[in-house]
């Protein structure tokens, strides 16, 4: 794990094995960003003109390697972009991104030094954040690693500034740390997560961080009533499991429920996926990651709101056990449910829990799922969907979504796509609906297990969950973490009173 800390020492006075300054696109070239100062003076004025003639551009990402001068206790200078010079201060976004691309483009070294612009805590906390998830690797089955990450990274800051760092420091550290928490969730292989391990890591994360868990097995599960859950893990070799992470504060005045979708593998069942969709099907459980992680990291920040994570876990396999296209599934609650195709498994196991979580009356429930490949044709692989019964909620998600720098867009409930769903003749509801639109049918789906009063939302986050491209910014290959941001910082507004 990447340490971070923070000091006031000069950046050519720090020893360290590089030292990162910020650069940009400016109306008349290159411009060194805010935070480089004493660099720009190492280089006597010239460190522009010297990195324009290596070719530096400024644009966002890019990285240009060159010899510190004589005189800086670091031997090496990273140059990274931020992208076009902004007319005020740059964005926490683009810091983000350019802390975590400098930290991929110097793996391997043992201390970083960060002189990028870190005049107020926010941007100190987005310098440290982007650091912290751009260094991570998931190394578990390599018997050897090319280049481990960054042993350390230092964020440089004025003296007058340190004991505010240094808060915030603390903050990107709890965030940061429970993202690269839910991104090892992910990428673990599929025979090594499933229902009842990923059920003991959340009890031993509860018994380090004093948080309450309650693990619902098969037998608890059919004593329960949980006939989602049960029939989507009817096919598996590896039992379904409930999980309840419970974080409460003796000063909440509120209290959240966050509900994932934790798939740990899905082949589809009966409805088997064809060869080339089936492959990274291991991230199907990324949304219980998710509520998982942010209930964590809201522990650890010490919020004054009450968050319960609920984690539907289970594996859809075929087998001779295994629920069928036809076969009629008795809800917890009491609705019956006909199955039309096993492969639309997670608004199965995410309908009992949201009746489950409905059952604590909390005053929002969030669930968070890779729901729908309908949502991932509409929205593209970086954007995920935001859809809600109540439409201030859904505006307050989006917004609080773009603050954090994860791409959203607010998607709509239409009654008319209802329709093809409650025309089951054999049971209350049909598992699938209409073709066209199927993202907002899987949404409209849930809303039918919502209790009525109450405020809920839905992130189908199917595209941006698992990047199965090239790693961007601080977004690595795999596993990403989406939505844990946006979840931990609705958590910190709603504890605030918003």
């Amino acid at each position: 794990m990447t340490a971070l800390s923070v000091s006031t020492s000069s950046a050519v006075s720090l020893r360290a094995d590089a030292l990162v300054v910020g650069v940009a696109k400016g109306p008349k070239g290159l411009v060194v960003a805010p935070g480089a100062e004493a660099v720009v003076e190492a280089f006597e004025g010239k460190l522009a003109e010297v990195l324009t003639t290596l070719g530096a551009t400024g644009a966002e990402g890019e990285t240009v390697k060159l010899p510190a001068p004589a005189g800086t206790k670091a031997p090496l200078v990273l140059a990274v972009g931020l992208g076009p010079a902004p007319e005020g201060a740059f964005g926490a976004e683009e810091l983000r991104r350019a802390a975590g691309a400098a930290a991929r483009a110097l793996a391997g070294a043992k201390k970083v030094a960060l002189a990028l612009p870190a005049a107020s805590a926010d941007e100190v906390e987005a310098v440290a954040l982007g650091g912290l998830l751009g260094a991570y690797s998931f190394g578990s089955y390599k018997g050897e690693v090319a280049k481990a990450p960054v042993a350390e990274l230092v964020l440089l800051v004025e003296r007058k500034a340190s004991k505010d760092a240094k808060a915030a420091v603390e903050r990107a550290v709890a965030v940061g740390e429970e993202m690269n928490r839910a991104r090892d969730l992910v990428n673990t292989a599929p025979n090594d997560l499933n229902p009842k391990s990923f059920a003991a890591i959340a009890q031993a994360a509860g018994k380090e961080h004093g948080l309450k868990v309650e693990v619902l097995d098969e037998k608890a599960l059919a004593k329960g009533g949980y006939g989602g859950i049960l029939g989507v893990g009817a096919g598996s070799a590896n039992p379904p499991r409930l999980v309840k992470v419970a974080y409460t504060h003796p000063k909440a005045k509120a209290s959240l429920a966050f509900v994932g979708k934790g798939i740990t593998y899905d082949s589809g069942g009966i409805s088997l996926k064809p060869a080339g969709h089936n492959e990274t099907m291991k991230c199907d459980m990324a949304g219980a990651a998710a509520v998982f992680a942010a209930v964590v990291a809201a522990k650890r920040l010490g919020l004054q709101v009450n968050v319960t994570a609920w984690l539907a876990l289970a594996e859809n396999m075929p087998s001779g056990s295994a629920t069928r296209p036809g076969d009629v599934l008795r809800m917890y609650g009491g609705k019956t449910v006909e199955v039309l195709n096993t492969d639309a498994e997670g608004r199965l196991v995410l309908a009992d829990a949201i009746v489950r979580a409905g059952e604590e009356q909390p005053d929002v429930i969030v669930d968070v799922a890779t729901l729908t490949g309908a949502m991932v044709l509409a929205l593209g692989n970086r954007t995920f969907g935001v859809m809600s019964n109540d439409e201030a909620l859904r505006t307050r998600l989006h917004e609080t979504a773009d603050a954090v720098g994860e791409p959203s867009w607010p998607m709509p409930l239409p009654a008319h796509l209802r329709k093809g769903m409650v025309e089951s003749t054999v049971a209350d509801l049909a598992n699938m609906g209409e073709r066209m639109g199927g993202g907002l049918v899987a949404g409209l789906f849930l809303q039918e297990f919502v209790a009525e009063g109450t405020a809920w939302a839905h992130l189908d986050i199917a595209g941006p969950a698992f990047n199965e491209g090239g790693p961007h910014g601080y977004t690595p290959k795999g596993g990403t973490a989406s939505a844990v941001r946006t979840l931990v910082r609705f958590a910190e507004d709603t504890a605030a009173g918003a």
